[in-house]
Order: structure tokens, then sequence, then C-alpha cells
């Protein structure tokens, strides 16, 4: 769903391709490093749900694969930007989705996150589902449900500091942070273009 919003030049991807994605060290939450063997029990498991086909383009000898969410769900751009987001780094609250969403779907106010988020939970069943918000934190966090309930993030969450008078300071922090992030994302995503324009000469 990523790649095929911000790199559509390069979707479907290869399984070398889907593999580098997987294992990509931005953007990523838990960061993993699967071996062709997992990505290739992953594809045969989704095939099965029909929810990835593979395709053979007539310019290349290389099978590729593509998703078929928006065939399963019919998903608006904007919930396909969140699903995404989620899917990829986890719980996250209305104000990092709006920030890391970018360059799949611009949102013009938390609002219109809100609004998706929303749309998203009322699906049958529900695609998505706010957590217990955790002491010393004033948003909300919201999660995916397409991996079946998410007791484990619930029992996973860390208590926050209460960081009191420091709060400004700490959402200029995190405003950064949140910069930073999404620059090195561009980056990364950069680099990869590269070494896939580059494997075409090789």
């Amino acid at each position: 769903m990523e790649k095929e919003a911000t790199t559509p030049e390069y979707y479907p991807l290869s399984l070398n391709a889907l593999i580098n994605a997987c294992n990509q060290k931005s953007n990523r939450e838990p960061v993993m490093n699967l071996d062709e063997a997992a990505v290739r029990r992953a594809l045969h498991s989704l095939e099965g749900q029909s929810l990835v086909r593979s395709v053979s383009p007539a310019d290349s000898r290389v099978t590729k694969y593509e998703h078929r969410l928006q065939e399963a769900f019919n998903f608006y751009r904007h919930e396909s930007a969140i699903l995404c987001l989620l899917l990829l780094r986890g719980p996250q609250t209305p104000g990092e989705l709006r920030s890391r969403s970018e360059r799949m779907h611009s949102f013009e106010d938390l609002g219109a996150v809100q609004s998706s988020l929303q749309h998203l939970m009322k699906r049958e069943p529900p695609l998505v589902k706010p957590l217990p918000r955790q002491p010393g934190t004033k948003e909300t966090r919201y999660v995916h449900l397409l991996s079946g309930e998410v007791a484990q993030f619930e029992a996973q969450q860390k208590p926050q500091p209460d960081v009191g008078g420091i709060s400004a300071d700490g959402d200029r922090v995190r405003k950064l942070e949140e910069e930073i992030a999404s620059l090195k994302n561009e980056v990364a995503d950069l680099k990869q273009q590269f070494a896939l324009f580059r494997k075409q000469f090789e």
C-alpha cells in the first residue's frame, strides 16, 4: 500500500523489492529482518485470502506482487492512508497520523483524520479501535484490527512520565522529532528508488 502510493513507478513489487520494503529501517515499528522464506510464506497466506496476487508484466521476466485490499475493502484514499500507517508503525495518535501521512494523503486538519478513523471504526467488522489512554498522555492512540483483537498492545503499554511544566517543550521536541523522522523517511525512500533504478542496469 505504501509503495503503491509513494513510488507507483516501482509498483507492483518484485520479491526482492518486497523483502527490502519489509525490512526498511525508516517508517517502521517494529523494524523487521525477514528472509526470503518468511516473505514467501506471507505471500502464500495472503494469496490464499485473496489479499495479494502475482502479476507478470509484459516488460519484465520477474514475477511481481500487488495487494488487493482495495478490492476487498473498497477504501477511500484517506482511509487507506490511515490503515497503511497503522500497519507500518503500530498504534498512533491522530496528530502522528496526520504528520506521517503527507506522502500518501494530505489531511487538512486533525478533524479530517478523526473523521477517517471514525469511518474505519464504523465498518463491519471494525478495522480500527482506540486504545485506553496511557498515564501522563493527552491523546488517544488508535490501532488497526486486521490481525484481530489488540490485547497485546494494551498489555504492553508503558506508563509515560508526568512531565508537568515542561509539556510545551515536550511538544516542540516531539514536533522536531517528527519532522526529522519525515526527512529521514524521504531520504530512505530516495535511496531505495535509486537502488531499484540501478538494479535495472546490472
